[in-house]
């Protein structure tokens, strides 16, 4: 499987892909039933001004991490986990890819959840249906692993058909939120205090940082280096914030707290199964794919085939034996603290070792103990700060950004052995 999807290798030139059928894929994570959530919570839970200007900063940040990592994917073309071999050794960075996966299978399993929760709920609104939820999450959990398992290509085809009708899906519903009054005057429906600015900014970076951390997994496809960044552009700044927009407005058009009833509401509820079934199965696919890619990179010697299976079944069986409202908060916590990683490649490939990220096979020292204290300090600032005993910049994920990107700057340049003159980067 590593010749097709290049799990543990470099992808070759001549095995790229047309940047905008990457970036149809990366478009995903933000056309889902997730993105439309925190699009209504925000709308609820904030003024009018911190409602929009979050989304603004918010999506500006995330583009900003997105364009630096889809570069180094583009050009070093390995996924996030071989970058991460090569910044922290390939001892060091077992563990780290190891709970990496553990994190992604638990995501897996909760949207797994929420998938089937919400098909339940549709199924009894238009069909009376009461049956248990089950049935769909263990269907879903096979189907989505059957897809990851064929690979990128299969996962493309798909997005190429499901984005579209997503994308529909979306403009329908701010055409039926419009009908209800202009954009002007539901906004002004916004209550007058609520969350803040600097917890609504958290919220949306939070959220969707993994994704802007782990974008070299996709990128890692796309030749020129203007592809990377327009698909950072057009997943964060572009499609993410549009979304979240929408579904503000649907929100506060009808009052409601719960997509999956205003929709109903507006007579959505071909257009909700699109939304629940659509995204669940594109979200999923591309989380179950890069598990398997961490999974490859911390154990090399496993086959593909058999990453795949084993961490698509792990993540249904967490979803059908429910359990994993036990740990939820637990996930939250360990998807944080790997935002560091990212500042860490980040400044390796700009700055300090780029010769290691563009030359060679991905092989490193065992253990680089520099990367992991700078990284220990910053998962550190993370977790302090998402439970708001220490804010800096007054968002938890980029206080862990700036913080690792400083201390393993200033340690690495210390280290004369590392310093390195950096090379110009054609954009």
């Amino acid at each position: 499987m590593d010749s097709d999807e290049y799990s543990t290798s470099r992808v070759p030139p001549e095995r790229s892909m047309p940047w905008w059928r990457i970036a149809t894929i990366n478009v995903l994570f933000s056309v889902s039933l997730p993105t439309l959530i925190t699009g209504m919570d925000l709308a609820n839970e904030s003024s009018q001004a911190v409602f929009l200007s979050s989304i603004l900063v918010g999506s500006a940040i995330l583009t900003v991490i997105g364009i630096l990592t889809s570069i180094v994917g583009c050009r070093a073309r390995f996924s996030s986990y071989m970058l991460a071999r090569i910044a922290f050794g390939a001892k060091g960075s077992m563990l780290l890819n190891l709970a990496f996966a553990l994190s992604l299978i638990g995501w897996f399993g909760v949207n797994l959840n929420l998938f089937g929760d919400s098909i339940q709920r549709l199924l009894q609104a238009q069909l009376d249906y009461r049956g248990p939820a089950w049935p769909a999450e263990l269907g879903a959990g096979f189907l989505i692993t059957g897809t990851t398992l064929v690979g990128l290509k299969a996962i493309n085809r798909l997005s190429m058909l499901i984005v579209p009708v997503l994308l529909f899906v979306c403009a329908l519903l701010l055409v039926k939120s419009l009908r209800h009054d202009s954009a002007a005057d539901l906004l002004a429906r916004a209550p007058a205090t609520g969350m803040s600015f600097g917890d609504a900014v958290s919220a949306i970076v939070g959220g969707y940082i993994v994704g802007a951390v782990i974008m070299p997994d996709t990128c890692r496809f796309i030749g020129p280096v203007h592809g990377a960044v327009w698909t950072a552009f057009l997943t964060y700044f572009l499609s993410s914030a549009g979304i979240m927009i929408i579904g503000g407005l649907a929100a506060l058009a009808l009052h409601r707290t719960e997509m999956l009833d205003l929709m109903l509401a507006m007579g959505l509820g071909a257009a909700a199964f699109a939304i629940v079934i659509g995204g669940s199965w594109l979200l999923n696919a591309l989380n179950l794919y890069s598990a398997a890619l961490s999974v490859d990179a911390a154990i090399p010697r496993l086959s593909r085939t058999t990453t795949t299976v084993t961490c698509g079944t792990l993540g249904t069986l967490a979803a059908f034996l429910n359990i994993l409202d036990h740990f939820l908060t637990f996930l939250f916590y360990l998807s944080i603290v790997f935002v560091p990683v990212a500042s860490i490649i980040v400044i390796d490939f700009f700055w300090l070792r780029r010769s290691d990220y563009l030359v060679g096979d991905g092989q490193s020292r065992g253990v680089e103990p520099t990367a992991l204290g700078a990284w220990a300090v910053g998962a550190g600032i993370a977790l302090v700060g998402s439970a708001g005993l220490v804010r800096l910049t007054g968002i938890a994920a980029l206080d862990a950004l700036l913080v690792t990107a400083l201390l393993y700057a200033i340690l690495r340049w210390r280290s004369r052995s590392y310093r390195a003159t950096p090379s110009h980067v054609d954009v």
